[in-house]
């Protein structure tokens, strides 16, 4: 197989332009030019502009069914009704699958592991080796006959396995194919310039994500509320996609469930009864956090989900330190008082004690700063992690 003929089918689950697809763009904008052609399989929404824009072959589709088995969205009491969402998209998904079974396919790629089951139908029908990343944790080997099932069908069909760090990898069965490629960034080293502070200017902390609440997005905002009292000078920008802006009756019905809290609406809410409408800036959804990351001096991802995401890398490149909500941080998650700070859960009085930390200790902050830009580029530099998933791709072939 030429290395000047590979043709990749992604599969890709969500509308929404976030951590998932930036990493797959940055990823693909690489492999191109290693010579890979890539079709993406994608719901149709703000994601589709984005992987044109890149060289993507782009094919929409209603939805893709998904089966959740991630630690904190795994089915349980009243998430097993998100099944019925699941079943009602698998028609529109076996369609969009079928219609390219006359299409040559060299690789599936597997931009998520919840779309296991889909991709098991797909790698059937198109015959050819299928990679899953997996960027999310999972639930641990051996906590339950779903978790045993999901590892079980990776060890029977998938032929690589790529998690995107240590701390996922951990969360899957060890016997499998893993090959840990991490998320990378691609920056002009002109733009790497660390961000330089005016004294007497409020720190700028900065949260990048789609707004749901398991990203600890409420808890940044009563951190905001105590640091505000405590006369700390500090503003904070939250840059991210709604992820649910619904009206009507499914509007109802879901928030009764729990399931679409209008998340943006709470938290304007919050800022106002707060009085924070000087402190906390919503900025929406950022395309290039290349325009983002300069303006900031601390990045903060108090997620509930104990890992730490992209954004925390990202920001690294910039001479930024983090503040992260994680338990046990691993090597490539965050370096404690090396890179950043780490607390052990995302607790309102643990995020504002952090952050005023590196607010007001300038000699930390930028000491930590620097550290994570070395600490970055040397676990995610976007050429090195590229080429590691090409090799994948190289030796996925070689086998076929």
């Amino acid at each position: 197989m030429s290395e000047l003929s590979i043709r990749v089918l992604y599969l890709h689950p969500a509308a929404a332009f976030g951590g998932a697809s930036k990493s797959l763009i940055e990823l693909f904008t690489r492999l191109r030019a290693l010579g890979v052609q890539g079709t993406v399989l994608t719901p149709d929404g703000p994601v589709c502009p984005a992987f044109e824009a890149v060289g993507m072959d782009v094919r929409k589709v209603k939805g893709l069914s998904q089966f959740d088995n991630t630690r904190f969205s795994h089915y349980r009491r009243l998430r097993w009704l998100i099944l019925l969402r699941e079943l009602f998209l698998l028609p529109f998904s076996l369609a969009a699958i079928w219609r390219l079974r006359g299409e040559r396919f060299d690789l599936l790629h597997v931009n998520e592991v919840t779309l296991l089951p889909l991709a098991i139908f797909a790698k059937w029908l198109l015959r050819v080796p299928m990679v899953v990343h997996v960027r999310s944790l999972q639930r641990a080997p051996g906590s339950g006959l779903r978790t045993r099932l999901v590892n079980g069908w990776l060890r029977r069909h998938a032929d690589a396995v790529v998690p995107i760090d240590h701390t996922v990898a951990a969360t899957l069965a060890a016997d499998l194919p893993l090959s840990i490629v991490h998320n990378g960034l691609g920056i002009e080293n002109n733009l790497l310039a660390p961000s330089s502070h005016t004294t007497g200017k409020p720190i700028r902390v900065g949260f990048l994500g789609v707004l749901i609440p398991l990203k600890g997005i409420y808890e940044l905002v009563e951190a905001m509320r105590i640091l505000k009292a405590r006369n700390v000078n500090i503003e904070c920008l939250i840059a991210g996609e709604n992820a649910r802006h619904l009206t009507g009756l499914k509007a109802w019905a879901l928030r009764t469930l729990g399931f679409a809290d209008d998340v943006k609406a709470n938290v304007e809410g919050m800022i106002s009864d707060y009085g924070l409408q000087n402190h906390v800036h919503l900025l929406g959804s950022v395309v290039d956090v290349r325009s983002l990351y300069p303006q900031l001096d601390i990045l903060c991802f108090p997620s509930h989900l104990d890992a730490a995401g992209r954004p925390v890398f990202e920001a690294a490149f910039y001479s930024i330190p983090s503040v992260v909500a994680i338990t046990n941080p691993v090597p490539d998650a965050i370096l404690h008082e090396v890179t950043g700070l780490a607390i052990p859960r995302p607790d309102p009085v643990l995020l504002a004690n952090a952050l005023q930390r590196l607010t007001e200790d300038h000699v930390l902050r930028q000491t930590l700063g620097r550290q994570a830009r070395t600490w970055a580029e040397e676990n995610f530099a976007i050429e090195v992690n590229a080429q590691l998933m090409h090799d994948i791709y190289l030796r996925l072939l070689s086998k076929s």
